[in-house]
């Protein structure tokens, strides 16, 4: 028994080893690459999905942009009717102004007091005028002082005129205007609205 050789035997099994670890070498290298190219495949899919996700939000983005710039345009527009409606207000509501402006005047000059020059610069008013005598002019001044329509008389000028009469004199005086507060309630309504 000690003649039997084994080297055949250790031959043929290293080769079938060898056989078997170059086959599993082998498929290891290929199961690799498959896993590689599916890896890099379903890498490649999300990065596309991303884009495209990327891409549908850029549009989406861009017509909200837009959307916002019609937004912007629009809320000017509606300031400036805002803006416009409030001057006609104004407007509308200080067309009768004048009228109680002269009709207050009128009942706050005295007789014998007579006016031949009035001029409204702002929210003053100047007169020039003729008085039969100084207490007709000091009567103007409280008058107007007590009026709801003017306020702070001041007298610039008096000076001795004989026009109507010895006493008479002839006057330059300012006096302020008052107006009366705008009526905001309305231009809330509408605004609440538009």
């Amino acid at each position: 028994m000690a003649k039997i050789n084994l080297l055949p035997w250790r031959e043929a099994f290293r080769a079938e080893k060898k056989k078997e670890f170059i086959t599993l070498i082998c498929v290891v290298l290929v199961v690799a690459v498959v896993v590689a190219f599916g890896w890099d495949r379903v890498i490649n899919a999300q990065i596309a999905n991303q884009e495209s996700r990327n891409q549908l939000l850029k549009s989406e983005i861009t017509k909200l942009d837009k959307q916002v710039a019609e937004i912007k345009e629009l809320k000017k527009r509606r300031q400036d009717l805002l803006d416009r409606m409030q001057v006609i207000q104004e407007l509308q509501g200080n067309r009768p102004e004048i009228v109680k402006l002269y009709d207050e005047l009128v009942r706050a000059v005295p007789d014998g007091v007579y006016l031949t020059n009035m001029t409204l610069k702002g929210k003053q008013i100047s007169l020039v005028g003729y008085a039969e005598s100084n207490n007709r002019v000091s009567a103007l001044m409280r008058r107007l002082d007590a009026s709801y329509k003017f306020a702070e008389p001041n007298l610039t000028k008096v000076q001795a005129d004989q026009t109507l009469g010895e006493d008479g004199s002839r006057f330059e005086m300012r006096v302020k205007v008052i107006t009366a507060p705008v009526d905001n309630e309305s231009a809330a309504k509408a605004e609440g609205e538009a």
